[in-house]
C-alpha cells in the first residue's frame, strides 16, 4: 500500500473545501479575528484551521514565523476561557502551511474578545462564524445544571409549545409574515415572542430550557436563528 504524503494529506484536506469544521486562512494578521474562529470551533463540534490556503483552495504559504504567534495570542490572550490547540507546520511544494485543530470545548461557553474588550461567543455554522444567541448563553449553562431537576410545567410552557407546534404544522401560506423558510426550519426569537406573547425575557430561558431537554431544535437559515418542536416529538 502506498504511504500518504504530506502533500497528499493537505490536497485531501483541501478537496473537502471549507465547512463546519474546516476553514481556509490565507494569513493571520489580526489576532482577535482569529479569536472568533477558536470560539467558533470551540463552542461547536471542534475543527481546523488551513493557514496558508486561499479561499479558492491555492496554496499560498504563511509568510513568517509571526502568524504562529497570532495564534497563541487569540487563543491565550483574546479567547476567555483559553483554548486548547494542536499547530503542526507542513512543507508543501515549497510552501509552509499551517494545521491549527481546535478541539470542542468541555467549558462553554468560548468567548472571543473584540476590539472594544467585549467578549463575544461565536458558533460554526456550515462554513460560517455566527455570533451566539442568548439562547445558546443560556443553553450551555443548562447543561451544567442537574439533570433530575425538577421544573414547572405552567400556562407559559403550554403556550410556548403550541406557538412552535402550530408554526410548524401550519402551511407557510395560511401565516400571515411567515415565509417558507420559517416553515421548514422554525420561526425567530422575536416572531416566536410575537405569536406567543411571551416576552423576550421569559422566552430565552424557556427555550434554552426546552432545548436542554430535547423537545425544542435551533437552526440556522435564512441568516437567522429559528427555533421548531423537536421532530421526534
Amino acid at each position: 500500500m502506498k504511504q500518504q504524503t504530506d502533500t497528499d494529506y493537505l490536497h485531501m484536506l483541501i478537496a473537502q473545501g471549507e465547512h463546519q469544521q474546516q476553514d481556509f486562512k490565507f494569513e493571520i494578521s489580526d489576532a482577535r479575528k482569529i479569536a472568533r474562529s477558536l470560539s467558533a470551533f470551540a463552542n461547536t463540534d471542534g475543527g481546523r484551521l488551513l493557514v496558508g490556503v486561499k479561499d479558492n483552495g491555492r496554496l499560498a504559504g504563511i509568510r513568517s514565523e509571526e502568524e504562529q504567534y497570532m495564534i497563541e495570542a487569540a487563543a491565550t490572550l483574546y479567547c476567555q476561557p483559553t483554548v486548547a490547540y494542536t499547530c503542526q507546520a507542513y512543507r508543501v511544494e515549497g510552501k509552509t502551511i499551517l494545521i491549527v485543530n481546535i478541539p470542542e470545548s468541555a467549558n462553554k461557553p468560548v468567548y472571543a474578545l473584540d476590539e472594544t474588550g467585549r467578549a463575544l461567543a461565536y458558533v460554526r455554522v456550515k462554513d460560517e462564524n455566527i455570533l451566539a444567541t442568548p439562547v445558546h448563553l443560556l443553553v450551555w449553562c443548562e447543561q451544567e445544571r442537574p439533570c433530575g431537576e425538577l421544573t414547572c410545567y405552567t400556562e407559559r410552557e403550554e403556550r410556548l409549545l403550541h406557538t412552535l407546534a402550530t408554526a410548524s404544522a401550519t402551511p407557510p401560506e395560511s401565516q400571515g409574515e411567515c415565509t417558507a423558510a420559517e416553515y421548514a426550519h422554525g420561526i425567530t426569537l422575536n416572531r416566536c415572542a410575537r405569536l406567543s406573547g411571551i416576552p423576550r425575557r421569559q422566552l430565552i430561558p424557556l427555550l434554552a430550557r426546552f432545548i436542554r431537554y430535547g423537545l425544542v431544535d435551533i437552526h440556522y437559515a435564512d441568516q437567522h436563528f429559528r427555533f421548531s418542536i423537536h421532530l421526534n416529538n
